[in-house]
C-alpha cells in the first residue's frame, strides 16, 4: 500500500495554517490543532479547529473505506 502525503491547509487574511501529516500521523495532528487553537497569540481558533479536525477524520474514513473495499469494488 502507498504512503501518501496529507496537506490541511487554513487562510485567515494574512495568516497561513498549513498541516502536513501522513496517514499515520491523524492523532498528531489533531493534537497540533488544538496547541493551535490553545495559543493566544495566534488567530486559530477552537472553531477553526473543529473544522480542521471534521476534515482529517472525515479523509481517514475514506481512506479506512478505500482500504476495505478492495481492488475490485465499484
Amino acid at each position: 500500500m502507498q504512503q501518501g502525503m496529507n496537506v490541511l491547509a487554513l487562510v485567515k487574511e494574512s495568516e497561513r495554517y498549513v498541516f502536513l501529516y501522513d496517514d499515520e500521523s491523524h492523532s498528531t495532528v489533531l493534537q497540533q490543532l488544538g496547541k493551535c487553537a490553545a495559543d493566544h497569540e495566534l488567530s486559530f481558533t477552537w472553531y477553526d479547529a473543529a473544522i480542521l479536525s471534521q476534515k482529517v477524520r472525515r479523509l481517514r474514513q475514506e481512506r479506512e473505506a478505500e482500504a476495505n473495499a478492495g481492488p475490485y469494488a465499484e
